[in-house]
């Protein structure tokens, strides 16, 4: 850590397509906090791109550097995604709903990965992303950044085991197996084994911050929402649920297990000197990005990732305004405030009244 830095941190960087441009808002603002030194970093999915071209810039011209390869990376796939017949329509477009659920090439696209395989549409596995990150990621320049800890997650298709590939391992493929959704792509090879989205076993990692990181801080960087009220009825709906839970599940269960040896330490039941004391924090906007479907996540136009941008630069302020005592001394997280006993909507549930001996409902109310 520099002289000028006053507390270091670790971040950990959900994905989630196109949503990654809240990350990109977040990231910026935290790297432009001199007070804070950015230990780690720990990343699935496409948000591994994003903290890669931060590192690059980094690297070539400081912060300044940083700011302008984030933007032209982005803007490079907006600029991709105008040839892309998966488009808002015109009264979307109208009524500012970001969605693409009415977009005839969403929903053609939506039916082809249920019925087909990307080894049946995509025999070439042609995919824009990898010449995209090609173009804008020197790996030579990131393997080279050794201030910064660097950590990418992949699922092992055959194990179903996570692997986390480190700043000295990086390469075009890890990124491309990290990114890798298994109904869009072929899986990645990588030194023999066959490789699929990181998210699946952890979205993101935490564990590798325990002996790859000196910050004893991890700020976890949400965009897909732990909890969302009411049931799903409609079968997209069903599925986006489906994928929320499913992405959130690995790291739900490292908070857990972080929580707990955290309580055990403080209460002396664990020794220090054996067991090391993480400090967990999350930066989301949950009230601000729930209402953005999960079809969202393909949209590229370029004012949408500016408003995602915007709204992870305003959490990631937000967050340091309230919590940046908290950097070195506690958590700000209540990990058991993620796992909800009872729906916290504030409002009783109403429940169907018993039918009587009868068979007519019952008036609901008790005898005496």
């Amino acid at each position: 850590m520099r002289a000028h830095h006053e507390k270091r941190i670790n971040l950990a960087l959900q994905g989630g397509g196109a949503h990654g441009a809240f990350t990109w808002g977040v990231v910026a603002s935290l790297f432009e906090d001199y007070r804070l030194w950015i230990d780690a970093i720990s990343r699935t999915t496409a948000r591994a791109i994003t903290a890669l071209i931060k590192t690059q810039g980094m690297y070539q011209a400081q912060d300044e550097g940083a700011r302008h390869a984030l933007h032209e990376f982005w803007r490079a796939v907006s600029k991709a995604g105008q040839s892309s017949p998966i488009q808002r329509g015109p009264l979307d477009v109208l009524t500012g709903n970001w969605s693409l659920d009415r977009s005839p090439g969403y929903l053609f696209f939506d039916i082809m990965q249920r019925i087909a395989s990307p080894y049946d549409v995509n025999p070439f596995d042609l995919n824009p992303l990898r010449d995209l990150v090609e173009k804008h990621v020197n790996f030579k320049k990131v393997r080279g950044a050794h201030d910064l800890g660097i950590f990418i997650s992949a699922t092992n298709v055959e194990t179903g085991l996570a692997r986390v590939f480190h700043r000295d391992e990086i390469s075009i493929d890890v990124v491309m197996a990290s990114a890798c959704l298994p109904f869009l792509y072929q899986a990645v090879e990588i030194d023999g084994d066959y490789y699929w989205d990181g998210g699946y076993m952890g979205n993101p990692p935490i564990v590798p911050f325990f002996q790859g990181s000196h910050a004893d801080d991890i700020a976890i960087i949400q965009i897909n929402p732990i909890f969302r009220e009411g049931v799903p009825k409609r079968a997209r709906d069903i599925l986006d649920r489906v994928n929320e839970i499913t992405f959130n599940s690995a790291l739900m269960h490292e908070l857990r297990a972080i929580d707990h040896i955290t309580k055990l330490v403080q209460s002396g039941d664990l020794n220090r000197a054996d067991h090391r004391e993480m400090r967990l924090h999350l930066i989301e906007a949950r009230k601000r990005m729930r209402p953005l479907g999960a079809s969202s996540k393909l949209n590229t136009e370029w004012k949408f990732l500016r408003h995602l941008f915007d709204i992870g630069r305003d959490a990631a302020e937000q967050w340091l305004d309230k919590h940046y005592d908290c950097i070195g001394t506690r958590s700000s997280l209540d990990v058991g405030s993620l796992f909800p006993t009872h729906v916290p909507s504030g409002k009783p549930r109403k429940r169907k009244a018993a039918p009587s001996k009868g068979g007519a409902p019952s008036s609901g109310k008790k005898s005496a």
